[in-house]
Order: structure tokens, then sequence, then C-alpha cells
């Protein structure tokens, strides 16, 4: 559902809380994730508002969840953290979050934030269980570390979830901490990538993957920083999305290139077939990942539990280097970039058989949805 903007509710703080999370006040997190919303904060009128009680901090997606929903409480251990509610029932509802007290419903509709069914994410496909928690010296890295996990909502690969994850939150956080902005972050990402790829080039294929791991981890860092200080940008998400869509072509080729200078040359017969089948590879691989969302609205990867199992490993940067770096091991990287190539190929040919069984499910009245839903 998505709310008429004529109606939609003032955003009225209540409370106070001096602890901060992700560098900045829980008010001005309020401000920015209301600001995002195209909202604004005031005092209660006579129409509807949105009461936000301070003592606790939420997921941002709670509040577009609300706004669909007028005569919606939000709590936590039965006190109102969220309430879009009329102006009649403002004053006792915001009297509860200043007692820190629960509230009788009312007649109001009441959510649990602790409930273990969450809420579906209508944009995403998918069901989660976004948190809302009191905020509190000792909460805070608790609360910091939900937060980082919910600010990723889709499917990735095994090195982002699995290797990444602990290192990306230490630096989020000390981004967040020292006002370093994610744009910022991305910055210093770009200039590491095209040293990465210059290191490539030349066969320094130790230094390069030294340099290209400190990118990739800032190229996680960044759209995490965004999302958790509530700082993303037009800007910054087409630079970001820009310097991921664009480069893994350059370090193949690099790689490639940079095998002779290493002393294991390839063949000019076999550089051409790699970079042919890696240059179409990947460009197709796109072109049939856009092809599924413009016919069934949602991501091939979170339509079935093997496709997001797929994700982990498909042939996409991340586990490529991780093939690149078992070929370095046994100091034979022009076997590393073959092996890239054939499962570049390999992986096309999923995705396309995959494109094509949704097509034909469908065609027998099946319906396609996501199975994250």
């Amino acid at each position: 559902m998505v709310p008429d903007p004529s109606t939609l509710p003032t955003v009225v703080p209540v409370g106070d809380n001096p602890t901060p999370i992700w560098g900045m006040s829980v008010a001005e997190r309020l401000r920015r994730i209301v600001a995002a919303r195209g909202l604004r904060i005031g005092e209660a009128g006579g129409g509807a508002v949105l009461l936000a009680n301070l003592t606790f901090v939420f997921d941002p997606s709670w509040l577009p969840h609300l706004l669909a929903r007028p005569g919606t409480i939000l709590t936590r251990d039965g006190v109102p953290v969220l309430a879009h509610v009329a102006a009649a029932d403002a004053d006792r509802i915001a009297a509860a979050m200043r007692a820190d007290q629960p509230v009788a419903p009312g007649g109001l509709a009441v959510i649990a934030a602790e409930d273990e069914a969450g809420i579906f994410n209508e944009a995403l496909r998918k069901r989660e269980r976004p948190f809302a928690e009191r905020l509190t010296p000792a909460s805070v890295p608790a609360i910091e570390r939900a937060s980082y996990v919910g600010a990723y909502k889709g499917v990735t690969d095994l090195l982002t979830k699995y290797l990444w994850p602990e290192w990306a939150l230490w630096l989020t956080r000390r981004c967040a901490r020292a006002g370093i902005s994610p744009n910022q972050v991305t910055a210093i990402g770009s200039l590491l990538c095209i040293v990465a790829t210059v290191a490539f080039w030349y066969g320094w294929f130790w230094s390069g993957l030294a340099i290209g791991l400190v990118f990739m981890v800032l190229d996680t860092v960044d759209g995490k920083l965004a999302r958790c200080t509530i700082t993303s940008s037009a800007l910054g998400n087409a630079w970001d999305h820009g310097v991921d869509l664009v480069h893994p072509p350059f370090w193949w080729w690099a790689w490639a290139t940079g095998c002779a200078a290493y002393g294991r040359p390839l063949s000019h017969d076999a550089f051409v077939a790699v970079i042919a089948a890696m240059l179409f590879g990947y460009v197709a691989q796109r072109l049939i990942e856009g092809a599924f969302i413009a016919r069934f609205g949602m991501h091939i990867h979170v339509w079935e539990r093997f496709d997001s199992r797929f994700r982990l490993v498909t042939a996409r940067r991340n586990p490529n280097m991780v093939i690149l770096f078992a070929g370095l091991l046994i100091g034979r990287p022009d076997w590393g970039i073959i092996a890239v190539a054939a499962w570049t190929m390999l992986s096309l040919v999923v995705h396309l058989v995959r494109l094509v069984q949704a097509m034909a499910a469908k065609a027998r009245g099946r319906r396609i949805v996501s199975w994250l839903a």
C-alpha cells in the first residue's frame, strides 16, 4: 500500500536520548530517516501524526510500513516505539512513550517488533524482521550490528557474506565516528581499483590482489555506511554501481595481459578466446538479469533457493577473484584466467536456463514469486 502524499502525517519526536549511534544523535538519525521519505518533523496539530519515541531506535523500513497503515502502533515490550495515529489519540500515546509504559490499544492496531513473523517488504519481495530496540550505551554495539546486517537487503557472493562482514563492520563504525562520508570511501576505493588494474597489467599479481582486496572491502563499506548513517544519495549510488559495473572486464583484460610479464603468457588464440568469453559472458549475464527483472519484477537470484545459493559462486568479480587467487597460489595465473573464462560461460548457461525455466513456468500458469517471501 502506498500512502496518498496529501495525507502524510507530521513526524513528532517524543522524549530525548543522549546516547549516540553511528556517530549521530537519535534525533539527527530520525531527521535523516524522515527527510529521506519526504516528510517533515513538527509539532502535533489537528491532523494525523507519526509519533517517534526517541528512547528507541528502529530500522528505517518501519517508517513506510507504518505510513501505509494509519491507526497502527509499533511496540517493543508493549512500549510504543512508533505510532501513526489521529490527533485524538496522540496525547495518550505520547504520554505512554514519555512514561516508558505500555499503552492500551483503544481500537488501534498493534505490531510487536519482537514478533517472529516480521513484515513483508513489498519492494524486495521478501519477509524480514527489522529491528526496533531500546537505545542505551550498553546496547549500542548490538544495535549497530543489527543495523549493519539489515543494511544489505539482497543476496550476495560468498566473500561478501562470509569473509567481509566483520572487517566491513569495523571500518563502517570507524568511518561513521570519524565523519567520513560514503562518497569519500567510494573515491578511495575507485583509486585503489585503478591501481589494482595497473598492477595486474604489469604482472604484479600479489600486489594487485592485496590492493584489490582492500578495494573490494571498501566496496561493501560505502554502501553499508550510506544506509547505516542514512546518507544515501543519487550521486553516490550511481558512482558506486557505475564502478562495480565497469571495472571487472578491465581487471580480467589486465590479468590476461599481465600473464606475459609474469612469465606465463597466453598464446594469441587463448588470449582472444579468454577475453571474448569473459566479455560476452559478462554482458550477456547482465542482460539476462535485466530481462528477468523486467519480466517478473524481481531479481533472478531471489526466485528459488537454488538461485540464491548459486549467487554465492556465480561468475561475478569476487568469486572470480577466488579462482584467480587459487591459480596464483600454484604459480599459474594463466590457468586462473582460463578457469575464470570457463566459469563465466558456465554461469551464463545456468542463468539462461533459469530464465527459460521461469518463462515456461509462467506460461503454464505458475505464479513466479521469490522463495524469500
